[in-house]
């Protein structure tokens, strides 16, 4: 496949000059550019330690949610569904409400409400039993939330789940109230017996004041035992509550929405499966997967493309979903499509992974493989546009490139990563993957940024 390939030192003399500069070396770069377009394999610009085996950050996401549009379809939806299991008398259920998710990625707070709302519409106020939640769709493993970069906090390391509710996240909002030498403290979303402590009102510099909350977020409430400078002013802090549990953050969540809908509920919320003698009451669908990928690709959302490396998982084998079983998926995905990629490993398809790996060649493969494909179109809206969106909104903006790219970026400790399309100014149009693994690499984002200008210009 790559017997057209230049070699590294033939790379265009102002892009070795730049990695020159960055202290980067070739060799631990890899660079793939090739022309795609009229449905066939179009030539090799240029190519450097194509087939070496690098770290993608968060361009694995690519190969995560091309495999989704050609196996899952880009109209494909998640669907979460409510059954009753027990007799209805009037308002009253004398039994258990079931929940039963099938991975959704984006079942916020404001879609969930929408749901419990069909609930309710459906007679149903009382509930005389508990709230089932069947999250059975994927298996049920031990998640290390501190694994990755030990800080379970981030959002980005909540682990993936059947019925993963408004991303498993809270948001807390911090207000210094000088008058009183205290701070006020407010939480989304807002839950009910759930106890705030505010951290003690401090002088001096802001700095760096995430620390200094020294946050302990459990079930029983959210206390931050350390100091908040009044020279912040107002803060916002997201967090991972890594404390609790999946089943318990949705039963906070649950009951402050039932209550607020006018529902009660006797019971527990708890995890379980839903009988064959439950009878479906209400069903929540979600976007189509065209516009979730979006979400994805265009911010990078971590939690949402480990969801769909689940969902494909689950869809294709019919099993419960593992990382295992959707890395297994994706592999036979593309050898079906003739992409040989021993180098490949899948962890959990995002790219938030020391683990996962992909060379240059493959990812370029790929990429033209998706141009060619039904839902190319889907594909490339679902990626950064080159200074205009995304993680790609502040970089190139003033250069002739800029709205002429769709481009993923990856970003990790030693890592910085691009791919995807360059519409040159020529007309024609390349893939372009640069994968940089070195000590150096945060000085790579100007060095892909003259490898993006340069392939608008000379393509």
């Amino acid at each position: 496949m790559l017997a057209a390939c230049t070699t590294a030192q033939e790379l265009p003399v102002p892009l070795a000059d730049a990695f020159k500069r960055a202290e980067i070396p070739l060799d631990a770069a890899g660079i793939y550019v090739r022309e795609v377009g009229n449905g066939v394999n179009g030539p090799v610009l240029f190519a450097s330690n194509a087939r070496a085996s690098f770290s993608p950050a968060s361009t694995m996401k690519l190969v995560t949610s091309d495999a989704a549009l050609e196996l899952l379809g880009p109209a494909f939806t998640w669907k979460t569904l409510a059954f009753a299991d027990g007799t209805q008398v009037g308002d009253v259920l004398h039994g258990d409400l079931i929940i039963k998710g099938s991975g959704d990625p984006k079942l916020v707070m404001e879609n969930f409400w929408l749901f419990l709302r069909r609930i309710r519409s459906r007679g149903i106020r009382e509930i005389h039993g508990n709230v089932l939640l069947d999250r059975s769709a994927f298996e049920q493993v031990a998640y290390d939330p501190a694994a990755f970069d030990a800080d379970p906090l981030k959002p980005y390391n909540v682990g993936p789940d059947a019925l993963l509710l408004n991303f498993k996240a809270m948001t807390f909002r911090f207000l210094p109230l000088e008058a009183n030498r205290s701070v006020a403290i407010s939480m989304d979303p807002p839950v009910d017996a759930f106890p705030l402590v505010a951290p003690r009102l401090t002088g001096g510099p802001c700095g760096d004041w995430r620390i200094r909350l020294q946050p302990v977020i459990d079930a029983n409430g959210a206390r931050f035992l350390g100091e908040y400078p009044a020279s912040c002013g107002e803060r916002t802090l997201y967090v991972h509550p890594y404390q609790m549990t999946h089943t318990q953050y949705f039963n906070l969540v649950f009951r402050r929405l039932w209550a607020e809908l006018g529902g009660t509920i006797t019971g527990d919320v708890r995890d379980g499966y839903v009988p064959p003698s439950a009878r479906l009451v209400a069903q929540w669908e979600s976007a189509p997967l065209s516009e979730v990928i979006r979400d994805i690709n265009k911010y990078s959302n971590n939690v949402m493309a480990r969801q769909v490396l689940l969902t494909i998982a689950s869809h294709q084998l019919n099993l419960p979903a593992s990382q295992e079983r959707g890395a297994d998926v994706v592999k036979a995905w593309l050898a079906r499509k003739g992409i040989d990629a021993p180098e490949l490993v899948v962890e959990n398809g995002s790219g938030l992974s020391r683990a996962e790996r992909i060379s240059a060649a493959t990812m370029g493969s790929l990429l033209d493989a998706a141009f060619r494909a039904p839902t190319m179109p889907e594909f490339i809206a679902s990626m950064p546009l080159a200074g205009l969106d995304g993680t790609m909104r502040q970089r190139l903006n003033a250069q002739g490139v800029a709205g002429h790219a769709h481009i993923k970026t990856g970003t990790l400790a030693d890592v910085r990563a691009v791919a995807g399309y360059v519409l040159a100014a020529s007309g024609r149009r390349y893939v372009v993957v640069c994968l940089i693994n070195h000590p150096n690499a945060m000085r790579g984002p100007e060095v892909q940024d003259m490898l993006l200008q340069w392939v608008y210009e000379h393509g």
